[in-house]
């Protein structure tokens, strides 16, 4: 009988010196997301398969183009691309709307520039692409929200508001009667029963049904009132930077209802800003962005949502636990915040057919707006969408 071991009958493992050698290109095309490198003239000399598919174009056709040539005009791309090569530095942009010549649909990405390191004079992009339904499912989640609150609205106005004037009255009247002390007690009672009252009044207007009463609308209007009442009161000494698209065509809606979102909006930045204020700052940043299609509230029609309004400050962010609930009711990152303020932002945006988003990052917290456009039929000047 043979005594030779099972050891002595398997092959001898190769040598470690054997191993592969993985070229940085294998890396870079095995990544799910679309990168592209541009040359300083603004040309395409590398695209991974990723962005082939995204681009719909082969790497071979991408490296003849240049880079405003496969996406419209107007992208954000174009502009970030431009910025990483002037500065030198990384770039980073949320929540951009891309569409390209074969691919009309706009699709919602991030996008992550910056110089390549042995190379400065190339620039490196690459896009993370979001779910489209992303911004839709969260403005539709603010406004179920926002219908929650109304029905207990109407609950806590018919329950609560009529006894705290019962209590509130009696107060009243039982203060000439009283001591000192007791009368401080009785003042307190009217200032606490008149913090419920406007707290319920400010959850009422939840509860407004009716159709917006609209007209053409200058954003640009809204936004510099907005900026006059908040450096003269909750934003002294907070340098507020516009950013404005001049040629942006009217909105349709409220003025007073947008003046009393963007106000909310501005004042949250503020205060985000907290009591030390050296070096805060807030930017009012208007664009012209192809959007996503929803139907605005009462109609039919679905319409662009091209208009692009960001209320950008550099406090320290938001956490991520709180992020995705900030629009909320009664949720709230203040000591003193009733969590109202950003559900009702999110009621008045919505009720003008348009959606909100937060982004943030220690920073650099952004609140975009997007809203659709006056309609001027036969308008030859309208921008195209």
């Amino acid at each position: 009988m043979s005594t030779e071991s099972t050891a002595d009958r398997v092959p001898p493992l190769p040598p470690i010196t054997t191993r592969r050698h993985i070229e940085h290109d294998v890396l870079v095309g095995a990544l799910p997301h679309p990168i592209i490198v541009l040359a300083a003239d603004e040309r395409v000399i590398y695209a991974n398969v990723a962005a082939e598919t995204f681009f719909q174009s082969s790497q071979a056709v991408l490296k003849r183009q240049q880079i405003g040539s496969i996406v419209s005009d107007d992208c954000p791309l174009i502009s970030l691309a431009r910025q990483v090569a002037r500065t030198g530095s990384t770039v980073n942009e949320y929540g951009v709307l891309i569409s390209t010549p074969k691919v009309q649909a706009p699709r919602l990405v991030d996008i992550y520039g910056g110089p390549l390191p042995d190379a400065p004079d190339l620039v490196l992009l690459m896009l993370q692409q979001r779910s489209m339904a992303q911004m839709i499912e969260r403005q539709l989640t603010h406004r179920a929200a926002a219908r929650s609150v109304s029905g207990l609205a109407a609950v806590l106005a018919h329950e609560i508001k009529n006894p705290l004037s019962g209590i509130r009255g009696a107060a009243q009247l039982l203060e000439p009667s009283l001591s000192d002390e007791d009368r401080a007690l009785a003042r307190l009672i009217c200032s606490e029963t008149d913090r419920i009252r406007n707290l319920v009044d400010r959850m009422e207007v939840f509860g407004d049904e009716r159709p917006l009463a609209t007209e053409p609308v200058n954003i640009h209007d809204v936004l510099d009132h907005v900026k006059r009442i908040a450096e003269s009161g909750f934003a002294r000494g907070i340098r507020i930077q516009e950013q404005y698209d001049p040629s942006l065509p009217p909105i349709p809606g409220n003025r007073d209802k947008l003046v009393q979102a963007f106000l909310n909006l501005v004042k949250n930045a503020a205060e985000a800003l907290g009591e030390t204020r050296d070096g805060g700052r807030i930017i009012l940043t208007t664009a012209f962005r192809p959007g996503v299609r929803l139907s605005v509230p009462g109609s039919q029609a679905r319409v662009a949502l091209p208009l692009m309004i960001e209320i950008e400050d550099n406090g320290p962010g938001i956490a991520e636990a709180v992020r995705s609930h900030l629009f909320d009711p009664f949720v709230t990152t203040k000591r003193t915040g009733t969590g109202l303020g950003l559900a009702l932002v999110a009621k008045i945006v919505g009720d003008h057919g348009g959606i909100i988003e937060c982004d943030s990052e220690p920073r650099k917290t952004v609140f975009r707006v997007l809203l659709p456009m006056q309609e001027r039929a036969g308008d030859p000047t309208k921008r195209g969408l």
